[in-house]
């Protein structure tokens, strides 16, 4: 009977056992977090701040996920030194676990650049925002004369502003791009968020960040100087690939894997942030870090690792999010369409719809506060549905079931219309 370890317990790793249990309903499985408690939804740790949910909605699965599905939890602990020749794991602790088969679903951190006078800010006034535990220690640092100064004006700098928004007296973000969201916005969807963020009293210095800090002072690259009580690094986060990279996985800016989630080393899968996949939209590897991919990656790796078949095929670049109020979606590869322009566009000054494609097909779009069918859009993207197979212009401004024709949904709904 195998023996299934898992290092890394959240969306990733719990898919990863749900994968097992499909094919295998009794082998042991074994898993290994350093976070006490894994089981719950990160992306909700900004809505736990602002007291839109509690700790047991946040749950991902149930409460008793691990022990209905006869699983051991090593919480609390970490895995220090992978030895694939002995297949062995070696914990922070000084236990040793042995593997048939094992998935890393070890996730990213924080990145730190290098910040002159960074440790004269006390460390507990300095905070990151990825894991529960910082939400739950941001919560008690503040109160209503609390200014905060967020660095980065990404997904995990704006969500996090927006849940301190209410409990401190002023929160300011600042971020070197000249754009909030830059890495998903392009400079006609940017400013419509912008709005909104200025508009539930965020101070955005964009195009601006700090260079040096004495204590909780922060010189600004403008020359501005700024006092805060709280400092948020929101600066973006790494792969950890380490343990895969000391043992000998081939590893790139994450870890290199098949459509089947195999590393390079004989029974061992990856899944999860920690990785690099292929997107579909380009046919090229990279890092997909979003929660729907780790989660097909997830049971795609548990299945193989129970000597089932599956194949993680259909990667993309996808972000769903919400800012007071206004809903974001943007998905696939659109960034390189930009000096082209988009295939559709529809702006205004609160709202943006933009589709973008290359060689008949559909390869991207940004949806800013009218998200309605973007499920269709993301399809398309994910299923590479040649544009000639359906009425475009038709799915551009109304999209629905009737443009596809009843050839594709035969194909794909099995006759539905």
């Amino acid at each position: 009977m195998k023996h299934y370890v898992i290092i890394g317990g959240s969306i990733a790793g719990m898919n990863c056992i749900e994968g097992i249990r499909s094919v295998d309903p009794d082998g042991p499985i074994t898993l290994i977090s350093a976070e006490p408690d894994s089981n719950y939804c990160r992306p909700l740790i900004s809505y736990y701040l602002e007291g839109k949910t509690d700790r047991e909605r946040m749950r991902y699965r149930a409460p008793d996920f691990f022990a209905a599905n006869g699983c051991e939890v090593r919480s609390g602990v970490r895995a220090e030194k992978l030895l694939p020749d002995k297949k062995q794991v070696q914990l922070s602790d000084g236990g040793v676990v042995d593997y048939d088969a094992l998935c890393v679903a070890t996730g990213s951190s924080p990145f730190v650049p290098r910040f002159e006078g960074l440790e004269t800010v006390d460390e507990t006034k300095r905070f990151f925002f990825t894991q529960l535990t910082d939400a739950l220690s941001l919560e008690q640092a503040v109160d209503s004369t609390t200014r905060v100064l967020v660095i980065g004006a990404g997904f995990i700098g704006l969500k996090c502003a927006e849940g301190l928004t209410g409990r401190v007296a002023e929160i300011t973000v600042c971020d070197l791009a000249d754009r909030a969201m830059s890495s998903i916005l392009d400079a006609d969807s940017a400013p419509i968020l912008e709005r909104r963020l200025r508009a539930n009293g965020l101070n955005l210095l964009l195009g601006d960040s700090a260079v040096r800090f004495d204590g909780c002072t922060a010189l600004m690259k403008s020359g501005k100087t700024l006092e805060f009580d709280i400092l948020v690094l929101a600066i973006g986060t790494r792969p950890n690939t380490a343990l895969l990279a000391e043992a000998g996985a081939a590893v790139g800016r994450g870890v290199q894997i098949n459509d089947r989630m195999e590393t390079s080393l004989p029974d061992v899968w990856a899944a999860g942030d920690c990785v690099e996949s292929v997107d579909v939209t380009t046919g090229e590897a990279g890092l997909l870090a979003i929660l729907p991919n780790a989660s097909l990656q997830g049971r795609c790796a548990g299945v193989n690792m129970a000597g089932g078949e599956a194949v993680f095929d259909k990667g993309i670049r996808m972000n769903s999010i919400g800012f007071y109020g206004m809903h974001i979606m943007t998905a696939g590869n659109y960034f390189t369409g930009e000096d082209g322009g988009a295939a559709y566009a529809d702006i205004t000054e609160t709202r943006c719809k933009k589709l973008f494609t290359r060689d008949g097909y559909l390869t991207g779009f940004i949806l800013v506060d009218d998200i309605s069918h973007a499920g269709i859009y993301t399809a398309l993207i994910r299923e590479r549905t040649p544009l000639e197979q359906i009425d475009f212009d038709a799915v551009k401004k109304q999209p629905s079931l009737l443009p596809f024709g009843k050839t594709y949904c035969a194909q794909k709904l099995g006759g539905v219309v």
